[in-house]
């Protein structure tokens, strides 16, 4: 993090290790949670790495989280390509069009309806760990394993065909590089927005027991706005969920006491889960609010129009919230994270990653329990040049 001659700071990237966000993130929480800070096009806005202020903006509705108003605080064209509004894209909107949405989707992701997809879920994964016991190993679990269970999910979840797999994994992959152009960018959401529309219209003339019919039902959203919706879900529903599998795993491998904790205490399930979402933070770019009137933060007075820009990552380390935040500790007892955000904008699907990760883990590793890596892990390739932290490929063996 540098600081400009007003004493603003510029938005760090580098990291000391693949599992800890930059080390001056991390201090910024203790020593000064929100300061200035310089976005890639010169705007003068705002950051937050304390736990306290993250949780407070993220709560605050005076913050605005619609996209045309956001600056990116990276030099990267994301920031260029989110500022388009788009029907059924609830994420970018602030209520009540927001709370519109979000009304019409709760009841499609509660806890109960969680549970009971959990059977199921244990099945899938069951399925991909005999495929790769059969292929046998080294495997690149990535493919294998973590990608195909949160995809086999949604899927199931949405009612689209796992076939036509290969087409949305690419364009989702499109949209969450950094560097992928304008351009890019625009043909991959056209290219998922025109097949989710196909797939709605399909549903509409021939329902089904999946969610999309189940939100064509009630005749509030028109087919423009279900095939965004469902582009979101979609997205949002393999690509975090893989990411965390995969690297949460590579966490444990890189740490053989907590390993050998998930693989043989089944009462630390639920608080391994907990713990990796917290000391991964796969977000780690944001998430970035704009101030729709004056706000006084942290002392601090943030003026209307100026973009802040949250930590998330930070704030799951700051030492005023977690003890030993630096340390990866299974048992830990659950006491609140911000990986899923908070407010309004929190997380539909955070219930469908809890069980899918709680399955996952526990069955690979006492699957293989001699799972190890299949490369040094400092040759591990990451997603640093992705809008959803991760590894690209990991190759292990058993």
């Amino acid at each position: 993090m540098t600081e400009s001659a007003a004493g603003s700071v510029t938005f760090p990237t580098a990291r000391e290790s693949r599992f800890d966000p930059p080390a001056v993130l991390v201090r910024s929480a203790q020593e000064n949670p929100i300061r200035p800070m310089t976005y890639a096009d010169g705007h003068e806005g705002w950051l937050v790495t304390g736990f306290a202020l993250a949780r407070a903006v993220l709560a605050d509705l005076r913050f605005s989280n619609l996209p045309d108003l956001a600056h990116s605080p990276i030099s990267t064209q994301m920031g260029e390509r989110r500022r388009k509004r788009r029907p059924g894209f609830f994420l970018g909107m602030d209520p009540p069009e927001h709370t519109r949405y979000r009304r019409l989707l709760t009841g499609q992701f509660t806890v109960r309806r969680m549970k009971r997809l959990e059977p199921w879920i244990e099945t899938i994964t069951a399925e991909r760990l005999d495929a790769m016991e059969l292929e046998g190993p080294p495997t690149d679990l990535v493919r294998s394993f973590a990608l195909p269970i949160p995809s086999l999910v949604i899927c199931e979840l949405l009612g689209v065909p796992y076939s036509d797999r290969d087409r949305f994994q690419r364009d989702s992959r499109t949209l969450l590089r950094l560097d992928s152009t304008v351009e890019e960018a625009e043909a991959a959401i056209n290219d998922l927005t025109d097949y989710l529309r196909d797939l709605v219209r399909h549903k509409r003339a021939r329902p089904a027991d999946d969610l999309i019919s189940g939100m064509l039902e009630g005749g509030e959203l028109n087919d423009e706005e279900m095939a965004g919706i469902s582009v979101l879900l979609l997205v949002a529903g393999h690509e975090t969920t893989a990411n965390m599998i995969a690297l949460g795993t590579f966490a444990l491998l890189s740490n053989p006491s907590q390993l050998a904790a998930v693989r043989d205490d089944p009462s630390v399930t639920d608080s391994t889960v907990e713990e990796l979402l917290r000391y991964l933070t796969i977000v780690h770019l944001g998430p970035i609010r704009c101030a729709l009137e004056d706000v006084e933060l942290g002392g601090q007075l943030i003026r209307a129009g100026q973009s802040v820009t949250i930590s998330l990552s930070a704030a799951n380390r700051d030492g005023e919230r977690f003890e030993d935040p630096g340390t990866l500790d299974v048992t830990r007892p659950p006491s609140g994270h911000l990986s899923f955000g908070h407010g309004v904008h929190q997380c539909l699907g955070q219930q469908l990653a809890r069980t899918e990760m709680s399955v996952a883990y526990p069955a690979l590793l006492r699957r293989f329990p001699n799972l190890s890596l299949a490369i040094p892990p400092e040759e591990v390739p990451m997603r640093t040049n992705m809008a959803i932290y991760g590894v690209d490929r990991l190759p292990v063996t058993w």
